[in-house]
C-alpha cells in the first residue's frame, strides 16, 4: 500500500509539472501560436525600447547644447568687454610708438578682426551635424536585421 501511495504522488506531481510548463512541440498548434505571439510581443517591446533610447540620446544632446550655448554666451559677454578695454590700451600704446592715434586704432582693429575670423572658422569646423546624431541607436538599428538572423558578429566584419 505504501508503494501505491508513492506512485500516486509521483504521478500527481508529474501532471502538475506538466500543466505548468508544457513541452514545446510543433504538433500542438497552441504551443507554436504562443511562441509566435511571444515573439511578436518581444519585437514590439524591442522597438519601444529602441525608440526610448533614441529619445533619451536626443534629449541628452539637446541638454548638452543648451548648456554649451549658455556658457559660450556668458563668456562672450565678459570676453567682449575685456577685449574692448585691452584693445583700447594696445591702441594707445601703439599710438605713442608711432605718434598717430587713428592709424594705431586701425591697425589694432584689423588685427583683431583677423583673429576673430580665424576663431570663427575653427568653431564652424567643429560644429557639425555628426555630433548631434544618436550614434548608439544608429549602430543598433543597422545591426538589428543581422542579429535577428543570428549573426552576432557583424560589428567586427564591417
Amino acid at each position: 500500500m505504501i508503494e501505491a501511495d508513492t506512485k500516486f504522488v509521483a504521478v500527481g506531481e508529474s501532471r502538475t509539472t506538466r500543466a505548468k510548463a508544457p513541452p514545446v512541440t510543433t504538433e500542438g498548434g497552441d504551443n507554436v501560436v504562443d511562441l509566435v505571439r511571444q515573439l511578436a510581443g518581444q519585437g514590439s517591446h524591442l522597438a519601444e525600447q529602441q525608440l526610448s533610447l533614441i529619445k533619451a540620446e536626443i534629449r541628452e544632446a539637446t541638454a548638452d547644447i543648451k548648456t554649451a550655448v549658455g556658457e559660450m554666451a556668458g563668456a562672450a559677454i565678459v570676453g567682449i568687454t575685456g577685449l574692448g578695454v585691452t584693445l583700447m590700451g594696445v591702441a594707445y600704446l601703439l599710438a605713442q610708438a608711432i605718434e598717430n592715434l587713428a592709424l594705431a586704432t586701425l591697425i589694432v582693429g584689423i588685427a583683431t578682426l583677423a583673429i576673430a575670423y580665424v576663431m570663427y572658422r575653427a568653431g564652424v569646423n567643429k560644429m557639425s551635424t555628426t555630433h548631434l546624431s544618436p550614434e548608439r541607436s544608429q549602430r543598433t538599428l543597422e545591426r538589428t536585421p543581422d542579429i535577428a538572423r543570428g549573426d552576432l558578429h557583424t560589428e567586427h566584419t564591417r
